[in-house]
């Protein structure tokens, strides 16, 4: 009774940190179409700290749903016990992983991008391609020893950025690396916001991370609140010293400390520098020993429960949702919405972009998503927590 009590609390702990960071992202998204501003948030030229830190809370949602997907990925493989045939169970793990990892690339490619745009200018691979991407690797990487696995993660995460100079150019560079926009044909083609590389390497660290997760909850605890310090100590003394790690050094900003430690703060995500995956890597695997140790937060916080049980769902209507809400209100409030032209976001006339407008809508979106998400999981049987889920 009592391993089976700890091991609801450690996937109840993966679904409640799974939770959290979608609420989180589905605020950057309400952001982009409820508040869309003439300067980026991580500008700091031209950003407030209110703006900065809303965009920067939300660095935490790939890294955590990229890194869990790996180690769930585990926890699938481990299901049967020792005496299970080991073979029978990673051919099981390779097969769900690839046809898993097609699935969300197609679905990446085909609704979430025109969810978007509301057409389809572009084919766009964010966070669902690469954790699509990185399941189609996994399930190669299942059949080497965890030791090598956890080395070929290493070598991604490490190294990466030591390749940040060397921009060819390319389908397979762009995709692997520097990212940006692909040419098909004509205007239309693959803009690639997420990189594989660190990506592929984090999954990889997820899944190498497992066995923590099949210890007693006390010494995992342990562990993960020690991972978590050791990543933050090296996100310090990396950008303290600037030396490597992120093509964004700081600097002082001379307006005072809260720009300052924005500067220290704002690291790079497209893609993903070692300096963003240690300070975000840190920050998830601390939250996730906190949702351990206080499980009264499961009950607390319903909503993120069933977020972080039924996460493809949410993901695959929110975007969908919020642009079709903003456009409403923008065309009622403005006569129009926003849109690019030759590259350039022009916004309406009379719109100035706010944040309580973008939190509001936020808590509403929320609210619609939450009675969408427990009407779906009502009319479908349990979904197992353990899945590489997204």
């Amino acid at each position: 009774m009592m391993a089976d009590t700890e091991t609801t609390a450690r996937l109840q702990s993966i679904d409640m940190l799974r939770g959290l960071v979608i609420v989180l992202m589905a605020l950057d998204h309400v952001r982009d179409f409820f508040g869309p501003a003439p300067f980026q948030p991580e500008d700091l030229a031209a950003t407030t700290p209110a703006w900065f830190w809303t965009r920067w809370i939300t660095h935490l949602c790939a890294t955590v749903f990229v890194f869990l997907a790996g180690t769930s990925a585990w926890l699938r493989g481990a299901k049967g016990g020792a005496g299970a045939d080991r073979s029978a169970r990673r051919r099981e793990l390779s097969r769900h992983l690839a046809t898993r990892g097609a699935m969300l690339v197609a679905l990446e490619w085909t609704w979430i991008s025109f969810s978007w745009q509301f057409g389809y200018e572009v084919m766009i691979a964010q966070v669902i391609w690469a954790l699509g991407m990185g399941m189609i690797a996994l399930a190669g990487l299942v059949w080497l020893p965890r030791p090598a696995i956890a080395a070929f993660a290493a070598a991604l995460i490490l190294g990466h950025n030591a390749l940040d100079g060397w921009r060819p150019g390319g389908l397979l560079w762009q995709a692997l690396h520097q990212g940006g926009f692909y040419p098909l044909a004509g205007g239309f083609g693959i803009v690639f916001m997420y990189p594989l590389v660190p990506w592929v390497g984090l999954m990889a660290a997820g899944y190498a991370s497992g066995p923590v997760f099949a210890l007693p909850a006390a010494r995992r605890q342990r562990l993960l609140l020690a991972a978590a310090g050791a990543l933050l100590l090296a996100f310090a003394l990396l950008r303290a010293w600037n030396v490597y790690g992120d093509p964004q050094p700081w600097s002082p900003q001379g307006r005072g400390w809260m720009f300052d430690l924005m500067s220290f703060a704002r690291v790079h995500k497209y893609p993903p520098s070692l300096q963003y995956l240690c300070v975000t890597g840190a920050i998830g695997l601390a939250l996730l020993a906190l949702f351990e140790r206080v499980r009264a937060m499961a009950r607390l916080l319903p909503f993120v429960l069933a977020f972080g049980r039924s996460p493809l769902f949410f993901y695959t209507i929110h975007i969908a949702l919020i642009h079709l809400l903003a456009g409403v209100l923008f065309e009622v409030r403005f006569g129009a919405a926003p849109e690019f032209v030759d590259g350039s976001l022009r916004l309406p006339d009379g719109y100035t972009p706010s944040l309580p407008v973008v939190y509001a809508a936020w808590v509403a979106i929320l609210f619609i998503m939450y009675g969408l998400t427990r009407l779906w999981q009502r009319r479908r049987r349990p979904l197992r927590p353990a899945a590489p889920a997204i």
